[in-house]
């Protein structure tokens, strides 16, 4: 394959950080620099762990330019620029090329989403608007529609179009995909699912566990690379119980409870998400410490 792979390993779906209704821009520099220390491979900004759904454009396209800045090169950066509406999907992607980002991650369109046509109409008119790598989000669980394996076909014949993050929690559907279409990369969008999408000659994960995790996961992906199967596979394993329960309720609810928990300045989340039942809370925090973490 000769498609730019824009990282390999870790790339952490990484939280926004909220004051109220502002972006806490000290608060995600920290992370920033959390992750470059614990060897995290990539940072995700502005996806759906992110928030963006809430966020207007501009604060959405400072908190691209805020990140490309911070990390200056140390990281690999990539932004989530996804929209129901191409046009504005395609506005968001030119402007984060703009801002200096390694590439895009764009989902299915949602709510009003379309035909596996108009899905090779949107994303080739995205990647034909910029120069650099773009990630395809699948993620029918949230947008409700899913890439056909034709469609996928389709869509890798585009020069910068180049990996899925695949998030279906389908193995036989991610197999196919390896299978059948191997101009893609693959990432998994499944924290539970890291070692079986390595298995499946996948490049990595993009995680939200990472945001607490960070060297964890990303030496599940190195222990893999590196051949030491067994390792990687009993890390996978040991996380599990917790990953379980950083879905307890829709993300990213637990995970900014947690980083909360774990003395991280997360903030709040923006409405409709609110704070987590309280049975929930206690799974979340026994998980937590059955791990090893020590709570604030």
């Amino acid at each position: 394959m000769s498609k730019t792979l824009p990282f390999t390993g870790s790339g952490v779906a990484i939280i926004t950080p909220f004051d109220g209704l502002k972006t806490n821009y000290d608060e995600l520099g920290k992370l920033i620099e959390y992750h470059i220390e614990n060897n995290t491979d990539a940072i995700i900004i502005c996806g759906t762990t992110g928030e963006a759904s809430t966020m207007p454009d501009e604060e959405h396209l400072a908190a691209i330019k805020y990140t490309v800045e911070k990390a200056a090169g140390r990281i690999t950066v990539i932004a989530g620029t996804g929209s129901n509406d191409t046009a504005h999907a395609i506005e968001l992607s030119k402007k984060a090329e703009e801002y200096g980002v390694d590439g895009i991650l764009s989902v299915t369109p949602y709510y009003n989403k379309t035909t596996q046509k108009g899905l090779i109409a949107h994303f080739t008119a995205i990647a034909n608007a910029i120069k650099i790598p773009v990630i395809l989000y699948n993620v029918p669980s949230r947008t409700g529609m899913s890439f056909a394996i034709d469609t996928l076909k389709e869509l890798a014949k585009v020069e910068n179009i180049v990996a899925i993050k695949e998030a279906s929690g389908n193995i036989s559907y991610m197999a196919k995909v390896a299978a059948e279409v191997p101009d893609l990369y693959i990432y998994s969008g499944n924290d539970d699912m890291i070692v079986p999408t390595l298995s499946l000659g996948g490049k990595g994960v993009i995680s939200v566990v990472a945001n607490i995790l960070p060297k964890e996961t990303h030496n599940i992906c190195e222990y893999y690379f590196n051949g030491e199967v067994d390792k990687s596979r009993d890390l996978q394993l040991k996380m599990l119980d917790l990953i379980n329960n950083l879905f307890i309720e829709v993300n990213p609810v637990p995970i900014k409870t947690a980083m909360n928990l774990l003395g991280f300045n997360a903030g709040n989340l923006r409405m409709p998400l609110v704070d987590m039942d309280s049975a929930n809370l206690e799974k979340l925090k026994k998980s937590m410490t059955d791990f090893g973490m020590k709570l604030a």
